[in-house]
């Protein structure tokens, strides 16, 4: 458990974010379908550490832990080594998340995979092969980590692949992610409203790739600021032209009086004049990993909120929305409401204080309440699941003056 005290109400420092997970990610699996480049800036989390052991294992049984995104795209990778074979297995909570819809998807593909204990969910066997069939349907409306994972596999097959959705895509811009960084990295892909096209991408020299930090990382210290009296914040390394969604944070904490100024291969955080207001309302059908920052800023400054398109959080490593009302209701809210895809929050009374967030094996759980900080002392427990994607996080907090107990 972490005691997390912050006795100015001032944020300032100048901060280096590790590489975008989502992008790192992407980047290795396609460096595993085509051919070697270099990856600069790639991200230290815990989960692009179990993709680069699990890409580079002869192991017959790989245990990816708590990594959703290395059990979804490892799928389609092994899925396309021809005459091996492995098993794909992880924690408690990774067999708790669905796969069949990739599964199935790849058993269109005329690709050998079973479930070994419960159907539709991990642990599985893949017999991988040669793939030669170039059509596959499914439904985008679940997970765009399933979508992903297709995408890069066509990169790698002789004939490419067409992806025929069944549904309208969920979380649009992770599928428009993994287009630019294929188009970046030599590929072609044509994006419709109910096919995805992808061109076969073998035998050329792919350029060197860097990747940029991780803008869901970058949504504590938004928050942070929100709560804030006074900031000069300076994280590095962040574009305007960024290709990640979450950049829409730059956007969205206006509404809580936030600035944001791009400088060179950077963003500076300030303070803003901007009137906030009482209420609002957001659809993050495309920004759902920003959910939980945003609800608890909105708890810090006492701003009513309806959030939207929450439905792919139930499917994460934990029922985030289960959890945020958990969590929120210790601080004797006046009102938190959850559906299966929305959260409703309104408070206008004085928050408890001494309060303990636990963090359900999730590392946005234990991350998203730290700016509360701010105004009274909180404890994070379980609070190294924070590696899971950002490795520093603890370490950055000491350097931009938080005070950090650590009672084991």
């Amino acid at each position: 458990m972490f005691k997390i005290t912050k006795k100015s109400k001032s944020i300032e420092g100048v901060l280096n974010i590790s590489g975008s997970k989502s992008e790192s990610n992407r980047l290795l699996i396609l460096r595993a379908f085509t051919s070697y480049f270099d990856i600069k800036n790639i991200s230290d989390s815990d989960d692009t550490n179990v993709m680069i052991s699990a890409i580079n294992s002869n192991q017959e049984e790989i245990d990816i832990g708590h990594a959703g995104t290395a059990m979804r795209f490892l799928t389609s990778y092994f899925s396309s080594i021809n005459n091996s074979s492995v098993i794909l297995t992880g924690s408690k909570r990774m067999k708790e998340r669905p796969i069949s819809i990739l599964v199935d998807a790849l058993r269109e593909l005329e690709v050998e995979i079973s479930y070994i204990k419960n159907e539709g969910y991990p642990p599985i066997k893949i017999k991988g092969k040669e793939i030669n069939k170039k059509q596959v349907k499914l439904p985008a409306n679940v997970s765009s980590q399933y979508i992903t994972s297709l995408m890069m596999l066509g990169v790698s097959l002789q004939n490419g692949l067409v992806i025929n959705l069944s549904t309208e895509i969920t979380s649009l811009p992770y599928i428009e992610m993994t287009k630019k960084i294929i188009e970046r990295i030599g590929g072609n892909v044509k994006l419709k409203s109910n096919q995805i096209l992808i061109d076969s991408l073998s035998n050329k020299k792919i350029p060197n790739q860097l990747v940029e930090s991780d803008w869901s990382s970058a949504s504590y210290f938004y928050s942070m600021v929100a709560l804030s009296d006074l900031s000069d914040l300076t994280l590095k390394t962040y574009y305007k032209d960024s290709i990640q969604g979450d950049s829409d944070l730059a956007e969205i904490y206006k509404k809580f009086g936030v600035k944001t100024t791009y400088i060179n291969n950077g963003i500076h955080l300030s303070k803003s004049d901007d009137k906030i207001e009482k209420k609002i309302s957001l659809d993050l059908s495309n920004n759902p990993d920003l959910a939980q920052t945003i609800v608890v800023t909105c708890l810090g400054l006492q701003i009513d909120c309806d959030i939207y398109g929450l439905q792919t959080l139930k499917i994460k490593e934990t029922d985030r929305l289960i959890a945020l009302k958990s969590e929120i209701e210790k601080f004797g809210v006046d009102k938190i409401e959850v559906t299966e895809s929305s959260l409703h929050l309104e408070n206008k009374s004085q928050l408890k204080s001494n309060i303990s967030i636990d963090t359900y094996d999730d590392h946005r759980m234990a991350m998203s309440f730290v700016p509360l900080s701010l105004l009274d002392p909180i404890k994070i427990n379980d609070p190294l699941v924070v590696t899971k994607s950002y490795v520093s996080f603890w370490d950055h907090l000491e350097k931009i003056g938080f005070e950090i107990s650590k009672n084991k």
